[in-house]
């Protein structure tokens, strides 16, 4: 049986530096062609080296990878006198973030439905909250004629709908009402549409549905 530290997934070490400088420093130190023939073959292919600002990232797909590449980390960075504060995160592919390993996964398809239904209340829950809706599906189709059309259409349902030209963008509240709008949309769209759902870019009022 695979034991949880050595569950696939994705593993970020961060690597948090005091400046830029430092941090670049540090990305060079980590790149596979600047380590030892011993600690590369010890890390592998595991190891994705990453940045920004003054932050370094070492990625990797399980568990023990992670905390070995940390481990390898501090090691080089003591030896060139570099000081910096190290984070240990797994994603999250329902939350879509980065947390904490101590949160717990969800591991059945009910825990996972479970979570799906928590996150689908937040999210709504922010909607009314905030008065704005946080999720849109978004269509380009292929003419103004066809755009226009499929506008009326889904107003005529109750769809709360922006049109400008060819484009079309309907309000939703969470992600699943969203991927449920863009999918309705593919099957009422005339050929050539293309459509997604994402996070919203148009303040909406919130329409409650």
């Amino acid at each position: 049986m695979t034991s949880q530290e050595d569950e696939p997934g994705d593993w970020r070490v961060t690597v948090s530096f005091a400046d830029r400088p430092d941090a670049e420093r540090g990305r060079l130190l980590f790149l596979p062609q600047k380590v030892a023939d011993e600690t590369r073959r010890r890390l592998g292919s595991r190891i994705a080296v990453g940045g920004g600002d003054s932050q370094v990232f070492l990625y990797a797909g399980t568990e023990s990878a992670a905390r070995e590449a940390e481990r390898f980390a501090r090691d080089v960075l003591a030896q060139h006198d570099l000081e910096a504060q190290f984070a240990l995160h797994r994603w999250h592919p329902l939350e879509e973030e980065w947390q904490d390993p101590d949160v717990p996964m969800p591991r059945t398809d009910a825990e996972r439905e479970a979570e799906r239904q928590r996150l689908r209340a937040e999210e709504t829950a922010e909607s009314q909250d905030s008065g704005v809706a946080q999720w849109e599906a978004r269509a380009e189709l292929r003419s103004h004629h066809d755009a226009v059309g499929l506008a009326a259409r889904l107003r005529a349902e109750g769809r709360p709908v922006v049109q400008r030209w060819k484009f079309l963008v309907v309000a939703a509240n969470n992600e699943a009402d969203a991927q449920e709008i863009a999918s309705q949309i593919r099957r009422e769209a005339p050929p050539g549409a293309t459509v997604r759902a994402e996070h919203s870019r148009v303040d909406f009022p919130f329409m409650g549905f």
